[in-house]
């Protein structure tokens, strides 16, 4: 670390040129660098955005969509505009993948999920990083998206017993789908699953700190494979 960590509010609306003039400010606040790693939410496909649920919305998550942001973001080419703005290499991912990142142990096939405002996911195979999925999107039951079902407003309102309880049952659910070696749970409420649930999980799935996000942006550049070139 060559200094502290900074965090700032999300400003919303969020068009990608105020993006930017945040991320240049926060930049300019830190010791100089070689190159960027940014993770943001969304489908993020070699830098460019497919699509962002929370910066196309007027007053952040869960809040009213704009359509002029949803064309704003559609197609919007993150990484070159970074890269530009600082004038350095630019690494634009999904934000579980940065967080992954920094947690993977790079064998066999290992699955991230982040738990925050919803629900964040990064695969990889060998220490490779796959294709992102949005498996927050997918329904989990009764038409309720993963995003919904565990994410913070759904924990501030069943309690953290029966939040871990749910994040349990979600785990059960994933565990043929993906076969994993390892399942990383990481974000700021992976803290908050009570003990007595994750140890029902069973020895191949670990919490790990939300700091990890810093590392794996460092980590990133080795892992995102032959499919991405971040060189600007």
């Amino acid at each position: 670390m060559r200094a502290r960590p900074l965090r700032v509010v999300t400003p919303y609306p969020l068009p990608p040129a105020l993006f930017v003039e945040t991320l240049l400010d926060l930049g300019g606040r830190l010791p100089a660098a070689d190159r960027v790693t940014v993770g943001m939410p969304g489908m993020i496909r070699h830098g460019v955005v497919v699509a962002t649920p929370h910066y196309v919305t007027r007053s952040g998550p869960r809040s009213k969509v704009d359509p002029d942001l949803v064309a704003e973001w559609s197609g919007y080419d993150a990484r070159g505009a970074l890269a530009a703005a600082f004038g350095v290499p630019a690494l634009v991912l999904n934000d579980a993948e940065v967080h992954g990142a920094g947690v993977v142990a790079g064998t066999g096939c290992e699955l991230v999920l982040t738990l925050g405002t919803g629900l964040g996911s990064a695969l990889f195979d060998g220490g490779v990083l796959a294709p992102h999925l949005e498996l927050s999107h997918a329904p989990v039951r009764w038409g309720t998206t993963y995003d919904t079902y565990v994410g913070e407003p759904e924990r501030r309102r069943l309690g953290d017993a029966f939040w871990s309880r749910r994040i349990r049952q979600v785990v059960d659910g994933l565990r043929p789908v993906f076969r994993w070696d390892r399942l990383y749970l990481g974000g700021g409420n992976s803290r908050l699953i009570r003990p007595e649930q994750l140890a029902r999980m069973g020895d191949d799935v670990v919490v790990v700190p939300n700091t990890a996000g810093i590392v794996g942006g460092v980590r990133a550049w080795d892992l995102v494979g032959d499919r991405y070139d971040p060189t600007p």
